[in-house]
């Protein structure tokens, strides 16, 4: 009797043992192979295949951005297990499959591992603000209402409703978040305006042989910029976003030519009668006019300190004066001269390009 025990013992054992051994080589087989061997080979994941294979991560596994099934223990195989399952038990109502807000938050916490500067730098941008800082800003609330196109910007990726997310939908407060889960989440993660998979190639070292002719064997890119419609579930390319007429009165601004701004102006819009400065809009008029928004904002921290530095010198050429300690928004957010729009009649009351013109 012990001897039987004993040896069915020994056989679960080693069952046990191979099914480890087939278990663990195929975790390492499908992690390890290439993609149109594994992922790819559901025509959901094809067209994300299609692109990554010719963008700027096509040397980047799958699993470095998305995991594994057990890169984030039991959280991620049951997710992974209920996607086979979903997929599995009926058909598929679409061609590509699209990641949850879930999923995009946690894939963001993957990007910092390559680009922890670009991380720590949009954390401390205006970009980075959760569901509460937005939908619980009293002073904001109070002038506009809550409307279902808050989410446009803010909450691109959330599955609900401005209904589903914040109470009263009311001028008149106190509000609060339906699901306090949210309160912390940001709503405007990395893929709001980065198309992870998009086409581009990776940066490679130019001909040091002739340094005079980097500069112009240099290909200006924007690969992963552009804006995620959230009616859509699409990214569209900087390409394909329009260059919007702004005016100023009755006269048309000119806008910058670069295409970052027709990407900033999405979210940053003016009003229907599409006036400078209504609304949202920060589009340059006055001096600044045509001047893109990355000639003065970093990239990701939205930075701008340093902004005058890179155009001007100590003193204006015209001016004669420090334009850093000018009675404008850029030294003071009270000054009635707003950056965005400061015009030299704001402060010279007879044209002259002189100092001693200047209103006291």
């Amino acid at each position: 009797m012990k001897n039987n025990i004993f040896r069915n013992v020994i056989i679960l054992l080693l069952i046990l043992f191979v099914v480890l051994i087939v278990f663990g080589g195929s975790y390492t087989y499908w992690n390890a192979a290439n993609p149109e061997k594994t992922c790819a080979s559901c025509h959901e994941i094809s067209p994300s295949h299609q692109t990554w294979a010719s963008s700027a991560h096509s040397q980047i596994t799958c699993f470095k951005c998305h995991g594994t099934a057990l890169s984030n223990g039991l959280h991620s195989f049951s997710e992974k297990a209920n996607m086979v399952f979903t997929h599995v038990k009926s058909a598929p109502h679409r061609d590509e499959i699209r990641m949850s807000e879930e999923q995009i938050l946690e894939t963001m916490q993957r990007c910092k591992g390559c680009h922890e500067n670009e991380y720590s730098n949009w954390i401390a941008s205006g970009h980075s603000a959760s569901y509460s800082h937005i939908f619980l800003d009293e002073k904001h609330n109070a002038t506009e209402q809550l409307n279902f196109d808050c989410l446009r910007c803010h909450g691109m990726f959330y599955a609900g409703t401005t209904y589903d997310l914040v109470e009263p939908i009311s001028v008149e407060g106190p509000w609060k978040m339906k699901d306090e889960s949210r309160a912390d989440l940001a709503t405007i993660p990395c893929m709001a305006c980065h198309k992870i998979h998009s086409r581009g190639m990776p940066s490679v070292r130019p001909d040091y042989a002739n340094p005079g002719y980097i500069f112009y064997g240099r290909v200006v890119q924007n690969n992963s910029i552009g804006l995620y419609v959230r009616n859509e579930e699409i990214h569209f390319d900087l390409a394909n976003l329009p260059t919007p007429v702004i005016l100023n009165d009755t006269d048309t601004v000119q806008t910058p030519n670069d295409p970052v701004y027709r990407l900033c102006v999405q979210c940053h819009a003016p009003s229907v009668r599409h006036q400078a400065g209504s609304s949202d809009d920060k589009t340059p008029t006055g001096v600044h006019e045509g001047i893109s928004c990355r000639a003065c904002h970093e990239p990701h921290s939205n930075f701008q300190r340093n902004s005058c530095d890179k155009c001007h010198g100590d003193k204006s050429k015209n001016c004669k004066l420090d334009v850093r300690t000018m009675n404008t928004t850029y030294i003071s957010p009270e000054s009635p001269n707003n950056i965005h729009r400061v015009a030299c009649q704001d402060c010279h009351d007879d044209g002259r390009n002189s100092s001693k013109s200047v209103k006291q």
